[in-house]
C-alpha cells in the first residue's frame, strides 16, 4: 500500500493559492457556481457572530462585537449638559466612529479613512431614525439639565462589512448602558452620585440609583454584495475589494425598513435583488436579536 503523496498535496495547495492571488474574481466565481464561498459559507449566510457586554469597565455602557474577524468596541460615557431651548425635555446622543491604523492595512497613520465620516453619519442616522432611544429618558430637569451620551466606536479589525459590526456593538453598548445616579447640590446644580456616597447624601436625588434605558425598535443591518446573479451576505474584506455593488439594509427589531445604503459607484441594483437583500436581512435580524438576548442574559447571570 502506497503512502499519501504529501508533496503532491502541498503542490496542489500552492497552485490553488497562486490562482486565488492572481485571479481572485475567477477564483470566487468558480465557488459561486457551486453556491458556496471559499470559507465554506452558503451565499446567504453571515459569519459567526458574538457580543461581549461590559468590555470597558470605566465606561457607563460598552460592548465588544465580532462578526467573523471584523471586531468593534463601543463605549458610552454620560455627561450632564444644558438642553436646547427647542427641546428642553430631551437629552442628546453623539456618535463617533474611529478606524485606527491597526484595524486594516489600507488605513494609513495620519490619514483618516474615507469610510470614517460615512460610517459615523450612517450610524447616527440609523440610531436616530429607528427611535431606539427615547431622548426624553435622558432628561433630568426640564430646561436645565439632561444627559449627553457620547457613543464612541473603535474598529479593531476591519475584515469586511464594518458598518454591520459597528451598529451591532453600538446597540449592545446601549443595551448594557447604566445611567448614573445624580442629585441636586446646595447650589441647585446636578452632581453625579458615586456608589460610595449614594446612601449617605441627604440632597434631593434626581435619579436615586443607576438605571437602564428602555430600548425600542432596535436597528440591525446586513451588508450584501451583488455580483451577476449572486447575492453574498456579510462579505469579507477580500470579497468587497473584488466585487463592486454593495448594499446595506437596516431594519428594526420588528423588521420595519429603516434605511438602505448603496455606497460606491453608480451601479444599478435591480428591484428583485434589493428585495432579496431585505429578506436576508429579516433572517439576520432574528439571529442578532437572539445573540443579543443571550449575551445580556449571560451578563445578568454573571452578576448574581
Amino acid at each position: 500500500m502506497g503512502l499519501p503523496d504529501a508533496s503532491g498535496d502541498l503542490s496542489l495547495e500552492m497552485e490553488v493559492d497562486a490562482f486565488r492571488r492572481l485571479f481572485p474574481l475567477r477564483f470566487y466565481e468558480r465557488h459561486l457556481a457551486e453556491s458556496i464561498r471559499p470559507d465554506g459559507r452558503p451565499l446567504g449566510s453571515a459569519r459567526e457572530t458574538s457580543i461581549a457586554p461590559g468590555a470597558v469597565a470605566s465606561a457607563d455602557g460598552s460592548a465588544l462585537a465580532k462578526i467573523g474577524s471584523t471586531t468593534m468596541l463601543a463605549a458610552i460615557k454620560m455627561e450632564v449638559m444644558t438642553p436646547t431651548i427647542e427641546l428642553p425635555d430631551e437629552g442628546c446622543i453623539a456618535v463617533d466612529f474611529h478606524m485606527p491604523p491597526i484595524c486594516s492595512p489600507i488605513v494609513r497613520p495620519g490619514r483618516p479613512s474615507e469610510a470614517v465620516p460615512v460610517v459615523s453619519t450612517t450610524l447616527s442616522d440609523s440610531i436616530s431614525s429607528s427611535g431606539m432611544i427615547n431622548l426624553k429618558e435622558l432628561s433630568l430637569v426640564s430646561g436645565k439639565a439632561a444627559w449627553m451620551a457620547y457613543l464612541d466606536i473603535y474598529c479593531l479589525d476591519a475584515d469586511g462589512a464594518p458598518f454591520d459590526a459597528a451598529l451591532l456593538s453600538a446597540v449592545a453598548a446601549c443595551s448594557h448602558l447604566q445611567i448614573p445616579a445624580v442629585s441636586l447640590n446646595d447650589d441647585g446644580k446636578i452632581v453625579v452620585v458615586s456608589e460610595e456616597d449614594g446612601g449617605k447624601l441627604d440632597k434631593e436625588h434626581v435619579n436615586r440609583e443607576k438605571r437602564k434605558l428602555t430600548l425600542r425598535s432596535i436597528p440591525f443591518s446586513l451588508t450584501c454584495i451583488l455580483h451577476k446573479n449572486y447575492i453574498l451576505a456579510d462579505p469579507t474584506a477580500q470579497e468587497e475589494s473584488i466585487m463592486e455593488t454593495v448594499v446595506t439594509v437596516v431594519l428594526d427589531s420588528s423588521s420595519h425598513l429603516i434605511s438602505l445604503y448603496k455606497p460606491g459607484r453608480a451601479v444599478l441594483a435591480s428591484t428583485s435583488a434589493v428585495q432579496d437583500c431585505i429578506a436576508l436581512t429579516r433572517q439576520r435580524v432574528r439571529e442578532l436579536l437572539k445573540i443579543l438576548d443571550e449575551a445580556n442574559s449571560s451578563m445578568e447571570v454573571d452578576k448574581v
